[in-house]
């Protein structure tokens, strides 16, 4: 957790330990099920980790905020800031059942009572949320069109209320000659070195993201 720790010094003791732990579920079940990219797996802290927790730089979270994490796989984004925020509701949505159980599992495990799941696919909630998170799930027009009902306007943290993606350099090609167009863009290079993080940004996308 040093490097966690380095980027992070705000973060508490209890909570690196419940990263740690965290950390240590995941790969735990990566051995059983294909939660990361098992390749990728040795990357955890700095791919997956840190990549996800790059949300933390941008925006604080305020107590009662609901969030929702589509296409969560792994529970990543989500959990990372659930370990975060203990204050903030995130609920964790993909639609591959095995998947959602090892979360409950790492869940529970963990005691976190600030976390809900659901299996089912996005198109399919009808619940109003503070704020979206997404990591490269698919192309943005697409994962707009299937959460952008979800999301209520206002100002519930320190951004305004909307859509929060971790995506590469892909997204001004699927988004160029298109009227979605980011309220903001977070190059993560400014915040964390090394070459992972060149191309690598948070987008964030202010509601109604489609008026």
């Amino acid at each position: 957790m040093e490097k966690i720790q380095q980027h992070f010094p705000e973060f508490s003791h209890p909570t690196l330990q419940l990263l740690e732990e965290w950390s240590e579920l995941l790969q735990d079940w990566n051995t059983k099920i294909n939660l990361i990219s098992r390749k990728d797996s040795e990357n955890l802290i700095v791919h997956h980790l840190l990549h996800s927790l790059s949300i933390a730089k941008a925006i604080h979270f305020a107590a009662g905020t609901k969030v929702v994490d589509i296409g969560t796989g792994g529970g990543l984004p989500g959990l990372p800031l659930a370990i975060v925020f203990p204050e903030t509701h995130f609920t964790l949505v993909d639609s591959i059942g095995k998947k959602i159980r090892v979360i409950d599992d790492i869940i529970k495990s963990l005691g976190l009572k600030n976390v809900t799941t659901i299996n089912d696919r996005a198109e399919n909630l009808n619940t109003k949320f503070d704020f979206i998170l997404g990591r490269a799930v698919t192309a943005l027009p697409r994962f707009i069109d299937w959460t952008n009902t979800l999301v209520r306007p206002g100002k519930k943290s320190s951004l305004e209320n909307g859509l929060l993606y971790l995506k590469g350099t892909a997204y001004q090609e699927e988004l160029q000659g298109s009227k979605l167009q980011p309220h903001q863009v977070f190059n993560l290079k400014t915040w964390f070195s090394g070459d992972f993080f060149k191309e690598k940004f948070l987008l964030h996308f202010i509601a109604p993201i489609i008026p």
